[in-house]
Order: C-alpha cells, then sequence, then structure tokens
C-alpha cells in the first residue's frame, strides 16, 4: 500500500506513537495516508481506538516480526 508519509515509533510505547501519528496527521490533507511502523504491542489495540475516536479510517494494520504496521487515512 502507498502511503503520503512515513513515521517510525519503533522502540517507543503508548502513547508517543499516537501522539506522533495524531501531530503527523495534522500536516496532512484528508484523503491522505499515514503509514506507522511500531514495535508496542499495544498499538494495534490503541490504533483501533484512535481511528474510533477521531474518525480517521484505519486502513489496514499487518504484523511482520515484532513490527507493527498501521495505515490511516486523514479524514
Amino acid at each position: 500500500m502507498e502511503a503520503n508519509k512515513e513515521i517510525d515509533t519503533r522502540g517507543l510505547n503508548c502513547p508517543l506513537p499516537i501522539l506522533k501519528a495524531k501531530k503527523a496527521l495534522a500536516d496532512m490533507t484528508s484523503g491522505q495516508t499515514l503509514k506507522i511502523v511500531a514495535t508496542d504491542p499495544g498499538s494495534v489495540r490503541d490504533f483501533q481506538a484512535f481511528a474510533r475516536q477521531t474518525g480517521n479510517e484505519l486502513v489496514e494494520q499487518q504484523t511482520a516480526g515484532n513490527e507493527y504496521i498501521h495505515w490511516l487515512r486523514r479524514r
């Protein structure tokens, strides 16, 4: 999947991946896609809740080894 912007939050624990994603989304336009790479297992649940609360679309989540990859589409 193509992302308009990508952020690396490896090694960061909650709530830092969410805060960095929120900051990145604020600089994006509606419909653009953000890719977040995280190592915090809790980020899977956190990004699901973040999408519900903010109205941004959680397009996809993947697990690759000990990394969790999330794609959000800006509302």
